[in-house]
């Protein structure tokens, strides 16, 4: 018989933790099992915010079958009263023997709280096991929970030359339809993708997820002057997910008044940039946001820190033009040492095309 380490049990637990992808905002995604004599009697996850944590439905499934058993968890156990009663006291009560915990918990009411709690009970706890891997899944809540900010992630398709659309602004399709799915389960996982004002014009979009499970994100436009279609199908169906856009002082009145009547709420920011925009989406709460934009804004995103992660699929074939569209354009850098250098970077064959993606390096802001 071969035995199962305690790696293959985390795996489990990453695994049942996935199941719940894009519905447990603003909570983070979690699995638990309860393993006795080498083998599971229970397991779970948390499902979505206000619901049971991951360890009250494994400690519910094993029953009596928790005592002196040890319990896999990829997040700390909270410790705290909210919305559900504290983990570690339910983790107590059932008598565990030992607990083996992906990660910390970067919330600052639970880090290293619900670890103290369990040792002082005297059960053992083992911390850090398979914790890369945690952390990744993760990383939106880790971020949000440090710096009050939506974890910002560049997504776009570019052809191997690097255009996002011939120069006619045409760009249906660069990728294939593995990509697109891909893509739409990207926008499952986020709590809203934004565009800015070029992107409606030149596309018109339905920004949903159409192509993958899971619900569609608030969709979010950024444009300083309101110059946009009078009919989008942003607008005219509000019914997969509300739209909201964010305008300057210099925002077309008679526009505004329009989208208002379609439902469309109109927020007025004094300065509109990515970073006053990921301030407002905050309080909703946006714990993730998917810049899917042209390139001026996704310039402007970048260098104002609100982009920590970039995907780009990249289509075999070849589309020409010094005109034609670039994924991120704006000023751009004078010295090619000064470029934004990307780390933990990954490939991956995705259909027919490519997906590379990497992690914008340190940047006082991020």
């Amino acid at each position: 018989m071969v035995a199962v380490s305690d790696e293959d049990w985390m795996e489990r637990c990453l695994a049942l933790a996935e199941q719940a992808w894009g519905r447990t905002t603003p909570n983070p995604l979690v699995g638990a099992v309860v393993v006795n004599d080498g083998l599971a009697v229970g397991e779970g996850f948390h499902p979505k915010a206000g619901a049971p944590h991951a360890e009250a439905f494994a400690l519910r499934a094993a029953g009596d079958l928790a005592r002196g058993a040890t319990l896999y968890v990829n997040l700390e156990p909270c410790n705290h009263h909210g919305r559900t009663p504290p983990c570690t006291e339910a983790i107590v009560a059932a008598g565990l023997q030992r607990v083996v915990i992906g990660m910390v918990d970067p919330n600052p009411i639970v880090s290293g709280r619900g670890l103290e709690r369990l040792r002082t009970a005297g059960i053992e706890v083992s911390v850090g096991v398979l914790s890369d891997r945690c952390e990744r899944l993760n990383e939106a809540f880790s971020h949000f929970m440090r710096t009050g900010r939506p974890f910002g992630v560049l997504k776009y398709a570019m052809t191997l030359d690097g255009k996002t659309a011939t120069r006619t602004g045409h760009s249906f399709w660069i990728s294939g339809q593995a990509a697109r799915a891909r893509t739409h389960r990207l926008r499952a996982f986020a709590d809203a993708v934004i565009v800015g004002g070029n992107t409606v014009r030149l596309d018109d979009p339905q920004l949903t997820v159409r192509l993958a499970e899971g619900r569609n994100p608030l969709r979010v436009v950024l444009s300083r002057t309101l110059a946009l279609p009078a009919e989008a199908r942003l607008w005219l169906d509000q019914t997969p997910s509300p739209t909201l856009v964010f305008t300057g002082a210099q925002g077309d009145p008679q526009m505004r008044s329009h989208l208002e009547r379609l439902g469309v709420e109109v927020q007025v920011l004094d300065e509109l940039t990515p970073a006053a925009v990921l301030e407002k989406l905050a309080s909703y709460p946006c714990v993730s946001v998917l810049w899917e934009c042209g390139g001026t804004l996704a310039w402007s995103a970048l260098t104002d820190g609100s982009v920590q992660k970039v995907i780009c699929f990249v289509a075999p074939c070849l589309v020409g033009g010094a005109q034609a569209y670039t994924p991120v354009a704006g000023e751009g850098f004078a010295k090619m040492h000064a470029a934004m250098r990307l780390e933990r970077v990954h490939a991956e064959p995705v259909g027919e095309d490519w997906m590379w993606s990497g992690y914008l390096q340190f940047n006082p802001r991020n």
